[in-house]
């Protein structure tokens, strides 16, 4: 139970990925601290972490907030990145350029800042797990956004271990996941995309939260990996 008392901070904490691996390292004995930009998760996302558990509200998107809130925090073991808006698909030439770039404010500058800000509070034997998805290496049709997040969250793991070394960083990169992710899209897309992805992978279904959370808490419990991506996607880059 190496996740025994450490104070694991989940930024993204309050749903799908993020909540599943807050359940999983305080079942494990871990305190932790979740972050959302809305009151409502946070406070349904403290209410099913079994024991003691922080939340705050967060505005990933402002440096200033996101300052405040490692000063606030103090030191800490290990830092864990879900955060993201919800995915939206659509090919090159019907999308707006401005509402793509909106993508890359949460899930890479908001990573990129509170690793910034969160990298100096972490305890000795401490880690940053990122976030990343198999789109970079394995993208569809209508993924460009999606896919040029991915790749750039994976140079980005690879030189963050290098820069803050001896802090181990790594990353997780799911395939297709039920969680709320897709809750942009409807529910009946939603539905054939998950039929569509069962059908081809090697495992015979999509991911659920809580395949993918097993890989957070490994990444945080072992003490040699660093500037790695692991990928938990059913097979999904092989087929």
């Amino acid at each position: 139970m190496k996740l025994n008392g450490k104070t694991i901070i989940i930024l993204g904490g309050t749903s799908g990925i993020g909540l599943a691996t807050a359940q999983a390292a305080a079942s494990e004995g871990a305190n932790i601290v979740v972050a959302s930009s809305r009151q409502k998760a946070v406070d349904e996302a403290l209410a099913a972490l079994p024991g003691k558990a922080a939340g705050h509200v967060l505005d990933l998107s402002r440096e200033d907030s996101i300052a405040r809130f490692f000063e606030g925090a103090g030191e800490f073991d290990h830092l864990v990145y879900t955060a993201g808006e919800n995915l939206e698909l659509a090919e090159i030439g019907k999308l707006s350029i401005d509402w793509a770039r909106q993508f890359w404010n949460i899930r890479y500058w908001g990573a990129y800042t509170a690793v910034k800000y969160g990298a100096p509070y972490i305890r000795a034997g401490g880690s940053i797990v990122l976030t990343t998805g198999v789109a970079g290496a394995r993208p569809r049709k209508g993924w460009t956004v999606a896919a040029s997040i991915c790749s750039a969250m994976e140079g980005l793991t690879r030189a963050l271990a290098i820069e803050l070394a001896p802090v181990r960083v790594n990353a997780v990169s799911p395939g297709v996941v039920r969680s709320p992710l897709w809750g942009a899209m409807s529910e009946h897309d939603r539905e054939a995309m998950y039929r569509d992805a069962s059908a081809r992978l090697l495992v015979g279904r999509v991911g659920e939260v809580e395949d993918i959370a097993e890989a957070y808490l490994y990444l945080m419990r072992e003490n040699f990996s660093t500037g790695q991506v692991t990928v938990v996607d059913g097979g999904t880059v092989l087929v």
